[in-house]
């Protein structure tokens, strides 16, 4: 089955075998599985961070079977949810994740992130969250006290997004990647 991931900005990616692309509102399935947290585009011309991320982790993925990829953008051929359809998957999805990798290339103008803080303070605790902030990003020092947080709760921090990817997939299998 072709599935695809931020067709909203035209950049557009193909499942790769290996793993199984969730989108906003679809079911969520058993086994291992990565929720992809972070800043969302809300305008078609700024790109999504997500097909690289979905990359990453297709190259980096060695574990049994299938990794479901939790995707809180809907694919190519549908519009948003209603905010509080959205709003609800993704706080389930991220329950139910068995990680939860946080990309946050923190830009005020346009992937400002402020719901992913708030996320990100929930999720802090529970042992199955990855941060990584890039330090080339336009506005890097909104990142400070995520990273500080990380730390102090024990959670793994990096500064690129091969990295965080090995970091989400060692919480599922145990071991680096």
């Amino acid at each position: 089955m072709s599935q695809t991931v931020g067709a909203h900005n035209g950049d557009v990616l193909t499942g790769p075998e290996n793993l199984t692309l969730v989108y906003a509102g679809d079911p969520l399935p058993e086994g291992a599985s990565v929720f992809l947290a972070g800043p969302t585009p809300r305008s078609d011309d700024v790109p999504s961070w997500r097909p690289d991320a979905v990359r990453e982790l297709a190259t980096q993925w060695r574990g049994p079977g299938q990794l479901a990829v939790l995707i809180p953008e809907p694919p190519t051929d549908q519009g948003w949810p209603y905010f509080d359809d959205q709003a609800e998957w993704e706080t389930i999805a991220r329950e139910a994740a068995t990680t939860i990798l946080f990309w946050i290339p923190r830009d005020l103008q346009t992937l400002p992130g402020f719901t992913t803080n708030v996320e990100f303070g929930l999720d802090v605790t529970t042992g199955r969250a990855v941060l990584g902030c890039p330090p080339d990003c336009p506005n890097p020092e909104r990142n400070r006290y995520l990273t500080w947080l990380a730390r102090r709760h024990g959670v793994p921090v990096t500064d690129t997004l091969p990295a965080t990817a090995a970091s989400a997939l060692a919480l599922i299998t145990g071991r680096p990647q």
